[in-house]
């Protein structure tokens, strides 16, 4: 049989998620057709009757054979990342909810590239299109509604679709307003909706409903003689139940009675179904007082809650099975699944990467993947002692290992000096802040190198300014380009070295260094006033042609000046050795 697709609905915080869901079923309630809408846990139903009532005329070219459509009722991108099946995400389609008024933030960019990463289809609905100055809502559809607005509005309209196909194009994907769309393969359908008036809701189902009968056919068939298999949503303590698991059923039957599987961080964890739950008819199922229903069997798709003692310590995302008449096959299948995600990224160099579940893991495995960030290892949980050990001794291999990327975790405490912890509830951030942490990282410790380097310096010998003509010389200097530092070499301009700068005063003080401009008393061994040096020379500090390399290395961090110095400096060595730094 075809069982309903099964919708998430993504985007940033406040663009409308919830109440755009609230909408699409309120619309189907108030379509009181038979059934109207099922509530699941962690879902709504709606039958395909009712989004023919909805979609009225829309839907009448599309022979619809889909039952209806199950939406996830946990808005957001860390509900979508906790639906996970093998293969890929649960969801088979998506729904991102953009701001037609505020565009793409954070987490819409997050969703995209998540929906990417797991080519997983979807629509974009530009919501709070009421919020468009002088939008008047009407009754009919949302074409002819555009239509009879004034011209300025129309415009503006237009103006911010087309700055959301901009922004989908910057992230190499296609995108037009759904009645302009020529190829569904190829372009994303944006449809302009208001999750307050309801504008644009039948045009958003009827889009959905035609690309799940179109292009999900094989992908939604089940047998639901099978064993069940499903992902664990949340993993909750209800008053006289204990905990519980809120679960989506995508394949095959769970009966009361049945032993199950789900995947755990050590060991897959068997256990026998003692209850299964459905709230109650309309139920809200984001409200603590909903009242739920006992029933002996659910079949796919569809969510359901758990009551299965021995199941306290399973986290969400993880897999669940019917054990069937095989416990230990169906323990190997639903253990190799959790390793897979925990391995398959992993090498032996790399990062450490914690996340809240095991399908956020697994998000942010592939978007870390994708960037050629090698992890190390990744699990799910808090940050502990022994992950802050192992990046701390990934400190003295290379400095730029020793970090742990958090999504959706708490930081933890005692966190060692050299070991960095990332940690947010958004996956896109917490990439950013990596890429930015390690980029200044690398400056740092580029500039720590640098430091040990001896600068380049051009001085010239004041006249009438010898205070010492020997053992050692003591001289007036200018420093003409460059700094002068203490225990320097200084050549002369045939690139002979004669003589290091043994100490340094300025105005009876002693100093380290000197920047150009600056005039200083200088101590000079091994050269005597008159002989090897005289008053007026230009000398240059010796680079060794090890150093010269290193600073080509870290040329990004010197000055001009500093680069054509290096440039004489290079000049000088080279009338005697003309491969000299190359």
């Amino acid at each position: 049989m075809i069982r309903q697709p099964i919708v998430a609905i993504m985007g940033h915080v406040d663009h409308g998620k919830t109440l755009l869901l609230d909408k699409i079923r309120g619309t189907a309630v108030a379509a009181k057709e038979h059934g109207g809408i099922t509530q699941a846990i962690g879902a709504s139903i709606i039958p395909i009757d009712t989004i023919k009532k909805v979609c009225g005329n829309l839907l009448s070219n599309i022979k619809v054979t889909i039952p209806g459509l199950l939406f996830v009722d946990t808005p957001g991108h860390a509900a979508f990342n906790s639906l996970r099946k093998r293969g890929g995400n649960l969801a088979d389609i998506a729904i991102l909810v953009v701001d037609v008024n505020e565009g793409f933030k954070p987490q819409t960019i997050e969703s995209m590239e998540i929906l990417k990463a797991f080519k997983t289809p979807f629509i974009i609905a530009a919501n709070k299109i009421d919020l468009i100055s002088g939008w008047r809502p009407d009754k009919g559809p949302i074409l002819k509604k555009i239509s009879e607005q004034n011209d300025q509005v129309q415009q503006e309209l237009d103006k911010k679709i087309y700055e959301v196909v901009g922004k989908v194009y910057e992230m190499s994907l296609e995108a037009e307003r759904f009645d302009r769309v020529s190829d569904y393969t190829k372009q994303i359908a944006i449809v302009p909706t208001s999750a307050v008036t309801g504008d644009g809701i039948p045009e958003l189902l009827m889009v959905l409903t035609g690309l799940a009968q179109k292009f999900l056919e094989k992908r939604l068939q089940v047998d639901i003689k099978k064993a069940a298999q499903g992902t664990v949503l949340e993993v909750k303590e209800e008053r006289g139940l204990g905990k519980t698991m809120d679960t989506i059923i995508y394949n095959g039957s769970l009966k009361v009675g049945d032993n199950i599987v789900v995947g755990g961080m050590a060991g897959p964890i068997s256990a026998k179904v003692k209850a299964l739950f459905l709230p109650a008819p309309l139920a809200e199922m984001r409200e603590k007082r909903t009242k739920f229903k006992s029933v002996k069997e659910v079949h796919a798709a569809n969510g359901v809650k758990i009551v299965a003692p021995g199941t306290e310590d399973v986290v969400s995302g993880m897999p669940l099975k019917g054990a069937g008449d095989d416990l230990e096959k169906a323990k190997e299948e639903v253990q190799s699944e959790v390793k897979e995600v925990l391995t398959e990224a992993t090498s032996k160099e790399g990062i450490i990467v914690k996340a809240d579940s095991l399908g956020s893991l697994e998000a942010l495995a592939v978007l870390l993947k994708e960037k050629d960030i090698p992890i190390q290892k990744a699990s799910v949980g808090v940050i502990t002692k022994r992950d802050l050990s192992d990046a701390e001794a990934n400190y003295e291999k290379d400095p730029l290992r020793a970090v742990i990327l958090g999504f959706n975790i708490p930081m933890p405490e005692n966190v060692p000096e050299h070991v960095k912890v990332i940690a947010h509830p958004v996956i896109y951030k917490v990439i950013e802040d990596y890429e930015e942490w390690v980029e200044k990282t690398k400056k740092d410790m580029e500039l720590a190198a640098m430091g040990v380097l001896t600068k380049p310096c051009k001085v010239k010998l004041l006249k009438g300014y010898v205070f010492r003509q020997n053992n050692p010389a003591v001289v007036g200097i200018e420093v003409i380009t460059g700094t002068l530092t203490n225990n320097i070499r200084l050549m002369n301009p045939d690139g002979k070295v004669l003589t290091g700068v043994k100490g340094m005063q300025q105005e009876q003080k002693n100093i380290e260094s000197a920047e150009r401009g600056k005039q200083v008393a200088i101590s000079l061994p091994d050269v005597t006033v008159g002989r090897q040096i005289k008053e007026g020379d230009i000398l240059y500090s010796f680079i060794s042609e090890d150093d010269f390399r290193k600073f080509k290395e870290y040329k990004q961090y010197l000055t001009d000046e500093e680069k054509d110095l290096l440039k004489e400096i290079a000049e000088i060595m080279r009338r005697n050795n003309p491969v000299w730094g190359v």
